[in-house]
């Protein structure tokens, strides 16, 4: 009598959010090793595959057809298949497709392992500034208006620091409608992080669309927690991180001094004049420290 066939495994595989270099080893070795990868994108896994000389066989996984792939697919990890899911970018299921799939291959007792790997949303924490202690992911903001508005409201009553993504062509229209429920916050605008033109602007919101110019690429937006009203006496001690934020919004020209002082001070809860004095008391210790 023949043995039941013992079910695979499905493997939800994180891959580079842009350098192809950040990719682990296990990862690379799952990758060869499955029978099929269900890609988002599968020209876009071809790449990393041809770059890692990876021969396994691809199939698509996306929004549009996961519903309809979901059968097959669990079809061949019930006979005894391994399968990878990968995004374009990044882990599956996290903003991405494979959630359903993987919510259906659990029903069916079929094991699911998870193979970290990069993340932007943990990359753009660990370089806002911010803290990572506690933090709040909110995907991207609904496109729908009554849905924005209800994502826009559980925004602005986070007390944590809060991650959210956007795309290019959305993301001017999407600051501008945060700016009246993100009053006194700095932001960070994250671009293409660990590729090429990966660059950041950060401060108070309206300074940072004012930085942005024309939107290309893909974007992690980091906001600030609020600063509670005990707190104002820590930051008034602490002139270099306002020194900072001083120095990334005037070095690029579109915002002068005095308007960078006005909106530090607003986004701050202090005075223009603490503001000022804070940002020539940080910069007479960098002096001192380089003489």
């Amino acid at each position: 009598m023949t043995a039941p066939t013992k079910p695979g495994c499905l493997h939800i595989v994180a891959t580079p959010i842009g350098n192809l270099e950040d990719i682990t080893l296990r990862a690379l070795r799952i990758l060869r090793e499955v029978d099929l990868i269900a890609a988002e994108d599968t020209r876009r896994t071809a790449r990393l595959l041809q770059h890692y000389s990876i021969s396994t066989p691809t199939t698509s996984l996306h929004e549009h057809n996961e519903g309809r792939r979901i059968t097959a697919l669990l079809g061949r990890l019930a006979e005894g298949s391994r399968i990878a899911v990968v995004s374009d970018a990044g882990t599956p299921t996290i903003s991405d497709p494979g959630a359903h799939l993987v919510r259906a291959a659990l029903d069916r007792g079929i094991r699911v392992e998870a193979v970290p790997g990069p993340s932007a949303v943990i990359a753009a924490v660990a370089a806002s500034g911010f803290g990572g202690d506690r933090f709040v992911f909110l995907g991207f903001p609904p496109i729908r208006s009554k849905d924005r508005t209800l994502w826009f409201r559980e925004l602005s009553e986070q007390r944590v620091t809060t991650v959210f993504f956007e795309a290019p062509h959305r993301l001017l229209r999407t600051l501008n409608e945060a700016k009246q429920y993100l009053v006194k916050r700095t932001i960070v605008v994250m671009k293409e992080l660990s590729k090429i033109h990966e660059s950041s602007v950060k401060g108070p919101i309206e300074a940072a669309i004012k930085l942005l110019g024309q939107p290309r690429g893909e974007y992690t937006i980091v906001v600030e927690p609020p600063i509670k009203q005990e707190d104002t006496g820590n930051m008034v001690q602490d002139p270099i991180s306002i020194y900072r934020e001083f120095c990334h919004m005037t070095e690029s020209g579109f915002v002068s001094r005095r308007e960078a002082i006005r909106q530090l001070a607003e986004a701050h809860n202090i005075s223009s004049r603490a503001v000022y004095r804070l940002v020539e008391e940080a910069k007479n210790s960098r002096a001192k420290t380089r003489t």
